[in-house]
Protein backbone atom coordinates (compact mmCIF):
# COMPACT_ATOMS: atom_id res chain seq x y z
CA UNK A 1 0.00 0.00 0.00
CA UNK A 2 1.22 3.49 -0.84
CA UNK A 3 0.56 6.68 1.13
CA UNK A 4 1.04 10.22 -0.13
CA UNK A 5 0.37 13.43 1.76
CA UNK A 6 0.87 17.02 0.76
CA UNK A 7 -0.19 20.41 2.07
CA UNK A 8 -1.11 22.95 -0.59
CA UNK A 9 -2.19 26.57 -0.44
CA UNK A 10 -5.07 27.64 -2.65
CA UNK A 11 -5.02 31.13 -4.08
CA UNK A 12 -7.16 33.70 -2.28
CA UNK A 13 -10.74 33.82 -3.47
CA UNK A 14 -13.68 36.11 -2.82
CA UNK A 15 -16.55 34.99 -0.62
CA UNK A 16 -18.62 32.27 -2.29
CA UNK A 17 -18.42 28.71 -3.56
CA UNK A 18 -15.55 27.92 -5.93
CA UNK A 19 -14.62 24.83 -7.94
CA UNK A 20 -11.09 23.78 -6.98
CA UNK A 21 -10.93 20.24 -8.39
CA UNK A 22 -8.42 21.03 -11.14
CA UNK A 23 -6.24 23.13 -8.82
CA UNK A 24 -6.07 20.20 -6.39
CA UNK A 25 -5.28 17.67 -9.10
CA UNK A 26 -2.52 19.77 -10.65
CA UNK A 27 -0.93 20.17 -7.20
CA UNK A 28 -1.02 16.45 -6.42
CA UNK A 29 0.37 14.36 -9.34
CA UNK A 30 1.13 11.47 -6.95
CA UNK A 31 -2.55 10.56 -7.19
CA UNK A 32 -1.91 8.99 -10.62
CA UNK A 33 0.27 6.29 -9.03
CA UNK A 34 -2.65 4.79 -7.08
CA UNK A 35 -4.82 2.31 -8.99
CA UNK A 36 -7.39 1.71 -6.24
CA UNK A 37 -7.64 3.77 -3.08
CA UNK A 38 -9.00 6.82 -1.30
CA UNK A 39 -8.24 10.52 -1.26
CA UNK A 40 -9.10 12.81 1.62
CA UNK A 41 -8.95 16.59 1.34
CA UNK A 42 -9.00 18.50 4.64
CA UNK A 43 -9.17 22.28 5.05
CA UNK A 44 -7.10 23.73 7.89
CA UNK A 45 -9.37 26.68 8.65
CA UNK A 46 -12.46 27.36 10.77
CA UNK A 47 -14.11 29.92 8.49
CA UNK A 48 -14.04 28.04 5.16
CA UNK A 49 -15.19 24.57 4.21
CA UNK A 50 -15.25 21.89 1.52
CA UNK A 51 -18.05 20.04 -0.21
CA UNK A 52 -18.73 18.11 -3.43
CA UNK A 53 -21.48 19.17 -5.79
CA UNK A 54 -22.43 20.31 -9.31
CA UNK A 55 -19.44 21.19 -11.49
CA UNK A 56 -21.18 22.31 -14.68
CA UNK A 57 -23.69 25.08 -13.96
CA UNK A 58 -22.22 28.02 -11.99
CA UNK A 59 -25.68 29.10 -10.82
CA UNK A 60 -25.60 26.17 -8.38
CA UNK A 61 -22.66 27.80 -6.59
CA UNK A 62 -24.45 31.16 -6.59
CA UNK A 63 -27.54 29.52 -5.10
CA UNK A 64 -25.43 27.83 -2.41
CA UNK A 65 -24.05 31.21 -1.34
CA UNK A 66 -27.50 32.83 -1.36
CA UNK A 67 -29.05 30.03 0.68
CA UNK A 68 -26.25 29.88 3.24
CA UNK A 69 -26.54 33.64 3.76
CA UNK A 70 -30.28 33.26 4.47
CA UNK A 71 -29.71 30.30 6.80
CA UNK A 72 -26.87 32.00 8.67
CA UNK A 73 -27.28 35.78 8.33
CA UNK A 74 -24.79 38.39 9.40
CA UNK A 75 -25.57 40.83 12.22
CA UNK A 76 -27.92 38.57 14.17
CA UNK A 77 -28.50 40.39 17.47
CA UNK A 78 -27.58 37.32 19.56
CA UNK A 79 -24.07 36.86 18.05
CA UNK A 80 -21.22 37.49 20.48
CA UNK A 81 -18.16 36.35 18.47
CA UNK A 82 -17.88 39.27 16.05
CA UNK A 83 -14.30 40.37 16.79
CA UNK A 84 -13.28 40.27 13.13
CA UNK A 85 -16.45 41.82 11.72
CA UNK A 86 -20.02 40.85 10.89
CA UNK A 87 -18.93 37.80 8.85
CA UNK A 88 -16.92 36.33 11.77
CA UNK A 89 -19.28 33.94 13.58
CA UNK A 90 -21.44 33.34 10.47
CA UNK A 91 -18.30 32.04 8.73
CA UNK A 92 -17.57 29.64 11.58
CA UNK A 93 -21.17 28.35 11.65
CA UNK A 94 -21.25 27.87 7.86
CA UNK A 95 -17.92 26.03 7.96
CA UNK A 96 -19.27 23.62 10.58
CA UNK A 97 -22.47 23.05 8.61
CA UNK A 98 -20.61 22.32 5.36
CA UNK A 99 -17.69 20.34 6.81
CA UNK A 100 -13.91 20.38 6.92
CA UNK A 101 -13.14 17.46 4.60
CA UNK A 102 -14.25 15.38 1.65
CA UNK A 103 -13.28 11.82 0.81
CA UNK A 104 -13.24 10.52 -2.77
CA UNK A 105 -12.44 7.04 -4.14
CA UNK A 106 -9.44 6.73 -6.46
CA UNK A 107 -9.84 4.45 -9.46
CA UNK A 108 -7.19 4.03 -12.12
CA UNK A 109 -5.11 6.91 -10.80
CA UNK A 110 -7.99 9.41 -10.93
CA UNK A 111 -10.58 10.76 -8.54
CA UNK A 112 -13.73 8.71 -9.08
CA UNK A 113 -16.16 11.63 -9.00
CA UNK A 114 -19.53 11.53 -10.75
CA UNK A 115 -19.76 13.18 -14.16
CA UNK A 116 -21.30 16.38 -12.76
CA UNK A 117 -19.34 16.49 -9.50
CA UNK A 118 -16.54 18.79 -8.44
CA UNK A 119 -14.85 19.81 -5.20
CA UNK A 120 -15.88 23.22 -3.87
CA UNK A 121 -13.95 25.56 -1.65
CA UNK A 122 -16.68 27.27 0.35
CA UNK A 123 -15.22 30.65 1.28
CA UNK A 124 -17.27 32.19 4.06
CA UNK A 125 -15.17 35.30 4.81
CA UNK A 126 -15.37 38.65 3.03
CA UNK A 127 -11.59 39.12 3.03
CA UNK A 128 -9.79 35.79 3.24
CA UNK A 129 -6.25 34.92 2.30
CA UNK A 130 -5.32 31.70 0.52
CA UNK A 131 -6.55 28.55 2.23
CA UNK A 132 -4.37 25.59 3.27
CA UNK A 133 -5.49 22.08 2.39
CA UNK A 134 -3.99 18.78 3.47
CA UNK A 135 -4.42 16.10 0.81
CA UNK A 136 -3.88 12.47 1.74
CA UNK A 137 -4.10 9.63 -0.79
CA UNK A 138 -3.55 5.97 -0.14
CA UNK A 139 -4.08 2.69 -1.91
CA UNK A 140 -2.49 0.18 -4.23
Amino acid sequence: MKFFQKEIKLKARRRGFHLVTEELLSSFPELSIIRTGMCQVFIKHTSASLTINENADPTVRTDFESHMNKMVPENAPYYIHTYEGPDDIPAHIKASLMGASVQIPITGGKLNLGIWQGIYLCEHRNHASGRNLMITAFGE
